[in-house]
């Protein structure tokens, strides 16, 4: 049974969602029924997916594809949010999914989805939708205005329509699904402290457990409209990744004399694992990626799968390898790095196997710009004078996290294929290509990167609201930007061929007329093309 996307994604469009993308109502096609939210992964033979429903089920529901069926996981106290692993499934095959209660009665209505190519397969194309903090809660307010802080959720699922409608075979969300600081000097004032946030949620309880507990509670009123009312289920057909990054674990990376917000404590690592446990999935084992890595088998997670480090694998064409820079990072001066040295070596060793046509860098912190924050690659700060530099010191900033920099970009461009970074972060878009870094020089294949475009920033979360600064390159880069960085609002389509990597951003701004988001268009293209 084949399914093009084209049809996958027009099956996933009814209601509100059509709506939406074509500006016209027309009939609703698919019943969501009591399902509230499902986000899918896939490899070549194995589904992985989080659901969650509008009611506590008194048993567990059943997820089929064709012969196969597995009975999910209950994941919470009240038996909402559910987990389905099914393997031994057929590369490049459409299944029909159905999902149906204890007694067999469908919950909504089958729905198809599409398994990756073997990894021996020799696709001739891949289609990626990738963006960055997407997360946002809709109480969040600028206390001085009583305005919204971040794009609503509405507005924010046009854009995502939008990505859909261009019938991505994938898609990567890259951190910041959530942002509810809870002790970050600057940002918990606006987020989980505010004084909106204290009445609708409460207080979290550090020395409790998350799950079957009343943080569990809270947890869901602060994640629940952040994602599940995001993403809904017009993503049910798409593979999905989801990237931490440092308010997933509800705070900002700062370092003041006040506090240190990472390496995360204890508690902020329960609730970014709790989040990813309930809301997404984790990312499904790749052979290549060893299974003893941080973050892999932990007991309470189906078997295999890692929290913080993932695969795209799309046969022979296409490798995409996600990493979480904040989990891990560490304050060990210059031996330090924002990925374990065990991490570090599997990218090494990917990009020197290349054995797809394209390897690709994936790390929720961004290379070749900066805007002066205290966890980045680079050593910049705002300096008194209004630009970025380094005589005036980072507080706490750990020259290691240059020296992994350093390597992984020599690696990425000693490849034979283009040394591509996709990342976020930054709230911004933008792409260039870096040439030069200090002594390292990159003009033999140069380095591309590319900021993906942030979904829900508000006005005052650009960095030149925020930090005093828009992103620029650091010191010692020389980088030939392609688009320097926009603070706008967007996300990136790329498309994969066999020697070619083109780029189509589409962007958006909180003031400019909403009707917009109703026919964007790409207002920026790149290309980037294998050497010889």
């Amino acid at each position: 049974m084949h399914i093009s996307r084209r049809q996958l994604i027009e099956g996933s469009l009814c209601g509100a969602a059509a709506i939406a993308l074509k500006g016209y109502a027309q009939p609703s096609r698919w019943q969501p029924g009591t399902v509230r939210h499902l986000l899918p992964a896939v490899s070549h033979d194995r589904l992985l997916l989080k659901a969650s429903f509008g009611r506590p089920l008194a048993a567990p529901p059943t997820l089929r594809a064709g012969p196969r069926a597995a009975t999910g996981v209950r994941l919470d106290s009240s038996a909402e949010f559910f987990s389905f692993d099914l393997a031994g499934l057929e590369p490049e095959h459409t299944y029909e999914l159905v999902l149906e209660d204890a007694a067999g009665a469908p919950l909504c209505d089958p729905w198809p989805i599409t398994m990756f190519p073997g990894p021996d397969a020799a696709p001739d194309r891949f289609r990626l939708l990738v963006y960055t903090c997407a997360g946002g809660h809709p109480a969040t307010v600028n206390s001085d205005t009583d305005s919204p802080y971040f794009v609503s959720i509405a507005n924010r699922r046009k854009m995502l329509l939008t990505g859909l409608s261009y019938e991505p075979d994938a898609m990567i969300a890259v951190g910041d699904h959530v942002y509810w600081d809870l002790r970050s000097p600057v940002g918990s004032v606006m987020l989980g402290n505010a004084p909106e946030a204290r009445r609708l949620v409460g207080a979290f309880t550090r020395n409790l457990p998350v799950p079957g507990t009343d943080n569990e509670r809270k947890l869901k009123r602060v994640v629940t409209p952040q994602i599940s009312d995001l993403y809904g289920t017009d993503f049910r057909s798409t593979p999905v990744y989801f990237v931490q990054d440092d308010h997933d674990y509800f705070e900002n990376d700062e370092a003041t004399e006040e506090m240190v917000t990472f390496p995360p404590d204890d508690f902020m690592l329960r609730l970014a694992r709790a989040t990813q446990r309930l809301y997404y999935p984790e990312f499904l084992p790749d052979a290549n990626r060893p299974a003893g890595l941080p973050s892999s088998g932990a007991a309470d997670r189906p078997a295999g799968v890692s929290e913080s480090f993932g695969t795209l694998r799309f046969g022979r064409l296409l490798e995409i390898m996600m990493y979480d820079c904040r989990r891990y990072m560490t304050l060990t001066g210059p031996v330090g790095g924002f990925v374990p040295e065990t991490v570090e070596e599997w990218l090494m060793q990917r990009m020197a196997a290349e054995q797809t046509r394209h390897v690709v860098n994936l790390p929720s912190t961004p290379v070749g710009w900066s805007a002066g924050k205290w966890g980045e690659w680079y050593p910049d700060l705002l300096q008194p004078n209004g630009e970025l530099g380094t005589a005036r010191p980072k507080y706490l900033w750990q020259p290691g996290w240059n020296r992994q920099h350093n390597r992984l970009l020599q690696a990425a461009s000693a490849m034979s294929g283009v040394p591509l970074f996709l990342s976020g972060d930054l709230h911004a878009l933008g792409e260039g290509r870096i040439m030069r870094y200090g002594d390292l020089d990159f003009r033999g294949n140069p380095v591309v990167t590319v900021l993906t475009g942030p979904i829900s920033s508000g006005p005052r979360a650009w960095p030149s609201a925020w930090r005093g600064t828009p992103p620029r390159t650091p010191t010692g880069i020389e980088l030939e930007a392609g688009l320097d960085p926009l603070e706008k609002n967007g996300f990136s389509i790329i498309d994969f061929t066999e020697d070619r990597v083109e780029g189509q951003m589409f962007n958006w701004k909180m003031g400019e007329p909403v009707e917009n988001l109703d026919n964007l268009q790409p207002f920026h293209r790149f290309t980037a093309a294998r050497g010889a």
